[in-house]
C-alpha cells in the first residue's frame, strides 16, 4: 500500500492550490480517505474526510467553503482543491486512508493518526 502526496508549494494569500495523492496496492473505493495537515509546533488536524459509507463529506471549521475534497476512484487518486488559501493553511499536508466504517466527521476529529496508511506530506506555504 502506498500513497504519495503532491502538489504543494508557496503561494500568496488568495490564490489557489490542488493537491494530489496517488494511492497503489489497494482499491480506493473500498477505503475513507482525508486530508489532514500540520502546522509547525501544533497538533496535526483533519482537513477533510469522506467515508465510503456517508454520504456526508466532513470539512473543518477553519477550511469549509474554500477547500474541496474529491476522488478519482477509476485511477486511484484523491485531490483537496485549496482555494482563497491564508497564511494560517500554511502546514504540512497529508493524505491518509482507513478500512474501518466510522462517520466522515469521526476520522477527521478522533481517528486522526489512527488512521491505516498515510502518504509522505507535502508542504503548502501560504505568504505574502
Amino acid at each position: 500500500v502506498q500513497l504519495q502526496a503532491s502538489g504543494g508549494g508557496l503561494v500568496q494569500p488568495g490564490d489557489s492550490l490542488r493537491l494530489s495523492c496517488a494511492t497503489s496496492g489497494f482499491t480506493l473505493d473500498d477505503y475513507a480517505i482525508g486530508w489532514f495537515r500540520q502546522a509547525p509546533g501544533k497538533e496535526r488536524e483533519g482537513v477533510s474526510c469522506i467515508s465510503r459509507n456517508d454520504d456526508n463529506i466532513y470539512y473543518s471549521d477553519s477550511v469549509k467553503g474554500r477547500f474541496t475534497i474529491s476522488t478519482d476512484n477509476a485511477k486511484g487518486t484523491m485531490h483537496l482543491q485549496m482555494n482563497d488559501l491564508k497564511p494560517e493553511d500554511t502546514a504540512v499536508y497529508y493524505c491518509a486512508v482507513d478500512a474501518i466504517n466510522y462517520s466522515s466527521d469521526y476520522y477527521c476529529t478522533r481517528r486522526l493518526n489512527g488512521m491505516d496508511y498515510w502518504g509522505k506530506g507535502t508542504l503548502v506555504t501560504v505568504s505574502s
